[in-house]
């Protein structure tokens, strides 16, 4: 088998923690993010004339499916200021563009004010693995776009060990597609089949790294989403044990198949 040069990471509820904020905001008094981006449109679109609470409620949850559909179905994440401008195009509404700036930079970066917990033992294994392999991040952007996620990594000091950020709202589309696997493999200069994936969901991280030509690694340290049933070449359980996964999976040929079974159990 080609050797292992890259390990590429997803970042929710594989990094990061997913919605492990939200305690923290109960605890200062703030409202779920949720409803605090309800509570934000309100207001901005209110300084210029009256709107039913209600209404902007219906129009953000209509947005969020429609979010939702062509995240799924078409592999693209809308950008916050495409998902408001659909928001408003409903509401038969505009802001001026330096309000709709600022209304996208808080959507933006609310993630930054509060921000998740890291999952823990990752930071460790990032630092392990970086003495080896080159690391990168490929990971789709719902609300918190690349350039907050890249703070959100420096924040807690392992934004330097990746190499290559393959983020949907820059790629141009999101996993499982495989031009996010590819746009890493081009921004670190090796084949996709020199890639092993990290990720937390079967159909994102898994499917879409093996189908593009990379390995892949189910890690459930978080969430397990039915890892009896994966295609990934290895389950983790806690990254302490992903170095020797990694390193595992980099050793090739038969010794990759025998030691399988006991890095999935």
């Amino acid at each position: 088998m080609p050797q292992i040069r890259v390990v590429s990471f997803d970042l929710w509820d594989t990094v990061f923690v997913d919605d492990s904020d939200e305690p923290k905001r109960l605890r200062q008094g703030l409202p779920p993010k949720p409803v605090e981006r309800r509570e934000l449109v309100h207001c901005f679109l209110s300084r210029h004339a009256p709107v039913d609470r209600a209404l902007v409620d219906c129009a953000y949850d209509t947005t969020d499916s429609a979010f939702r559909h062509v995240w799924r179905h078409q592999r693209v994440t809308w950008p916050v200021e495409v998902r408001l401008r659909v928001l408003l195009a409903g509401l038969k509404r505009e802001l001026p563009q330096d309000e709709l700036k600022e209304l996208v930079r808080l959507h933006e970066e609310m993630e930054l004010r509060v921000r998740p917990d890291l999952v823990p033992g990752v930071a460790g294994a990032v630092e392990t693995l970086r003495r080896r392999f080159t690391l990168a991040v490929v990971s789709d952007a719902i609300f918190t776009p690349g350039r907050a996620l890249r703070a959100l990594l420096a924040g807690y000091g392992i934004g330097d060990c990746f190499s290559a950020f393959a983020f949907s709202d820059e790629v141009g589309c999101s996993k499982p597609a495989p031009g996010m696997f590819r746009r890493a493999a081009e921004l670190t200069g090796c084949r996709l089949e020199e890639i092993v994936h990290v990720g937390d969901r079967e159909h994102n991280d898994i499917a879409g790294a093996k189908d593009a030509g990379c390995r892949a690694v189910l890690f459930t340290g978080v969430v397990d989403r039915d890892s009896a049933n994966t295609r990934a070449d290895a389950v983790c359980r806690e990254f302490r044990q992903l170095p020797e996964i990694i390193e595992t999976l980099a050793g090739g040929g038969e010794e990759v198949e025998s030691r399988k079974a006991e890095v999935k159990s």
